[in-house]
């Protein structure tokens, strides 16, 4: 099978997403009954933080043990890549260990550097620029409530952050919009995020017209891991973008909300939208164990017929 990583949500193709996720459906439903699946037996999951986790790191440990493997956590601070040794030279080494590596890091150039010299798939965990793993649980979340997103419009309200650009890459292997608003200075940059055209988005200066009759609508903290200097800033440019209950009505009423976690209530979302009937947050967070495993399973395996 030919060597394949996941560092954005483009490098999988919509064919290969639906497998995927029709692979999260058998093994979440083999998760609630209880049902033993152990197709990674004696496979090793190395998992390499250099930011903070708690949702990536949780995901990724039980998702490899309930496939039947091992996974080893592995901070920079206590490896020999956080004192010097290049990038590089830490992938040949590592990826002659074990079978699969997850990434969670700061610069992308890292992770693609990274997954340049490693003999086994390489999965982006979090960078500043994407975060596809959120994105891929996301979208199967959707698909849980509502069937289908091809056709769909997402609203997201807030920074362009690692969410908003590889939601904005989703919408066009998917075939949906996606109305971004943020504040001016901190709109999308098509190019840097590679985007094929502009068809899959539009702008908004105000966060009320961008949720207009959309179907779901997301959001995401406004200082992010690495942007702490610039939060008194971000604050006062963000004061406006919170999204509340009354935003909410001017969503379709069928319309779901999502938020990635950790969230501060009050600042980028209200208790009551968070915590309320159309949130659907929780369910998000675990569809991160399930599709992980999916994605695990496929880059590793490949497809698998029967089971």
């Amino acid at each position: 099978m030919q060597l394949k990583h996941y560092l954005q949500f483009t490098d999988l193709g919509r064919e290969e997403y639906e497998y995927v996720f029709e692979r999260a459906r058998w093994m979440k439903r083999a998760f609630k009954q209880y049902r033993q699946y152990w197709p990674f037996a004696d496979r090793t999951l190395a998992m390499i933080f250099d930011k903070n986790s708690t949702r990536t790191r949780l995901s990724f440990e039980a998702g490899m043990n309930q496939l039947g493997g091992t996974s080893i956590y592995l901070s920079t601070r206590d490896m020999q890549l956080g004192r010097g040794e290049p990038v590089e030279d830490s992938a040949r080494v590592i990826s002659r260990m074990v079978d699969l590596i997850m990434i969670r890091t700061y610069e992308h150039d890292i992770l693609r550097r990274f997954a340049q010299h490693s003999r086994v798939p390489v999965i982006n965990g979090l960078t500043d620029e994407y975060h596809p793993c959120q994105i891929m649980g996301d979208i199967f979340t959707f698909i849980e409530h509502r069937e289908n997103i091809a056709g769909k419009i997402v609203a997201w309200i807030g920074d362009v952050n690692n969410m908003c650009n590889s939601w904005l890459q989703a919408a066009e292997v998917f075939d949906f919009k996606v109305h971004v608003s943020a504040p001016p200075g901190y709109e999308v940059n098509p190019e840097q995020i590679g985007l094929i055209g502009t068809k899959n988005f539009e702008m908004f200066s105000s966060p009320h017209e961008a949720v207009k009759n959309v179907d779901l609508v997301t959001t995401d903290v406004w200082t992010s891991m690495g942007f702490e200097a610039e939060a008194e800033q971000r604050k006062a440019d963000f004061a406006d973008f919170c999204v509340d209950a009354e935003m909410m009505t001017l969503a379709d009423e069928n319309a779901v909300f999502m938020h990635c976690l950790p969230a501060h209530r009050g600042e980028e979302v209200t208790a009551d939208v968070i915590d309320g009937p159309q949130s659907v947050v929780w369910e998000e967070a675990e569809n991160r164990l399930h599709t992980q495993k999916a994605l695990m399973e496929y880059l590793l395996l490949g497809k698998i017929q029967d089971t």
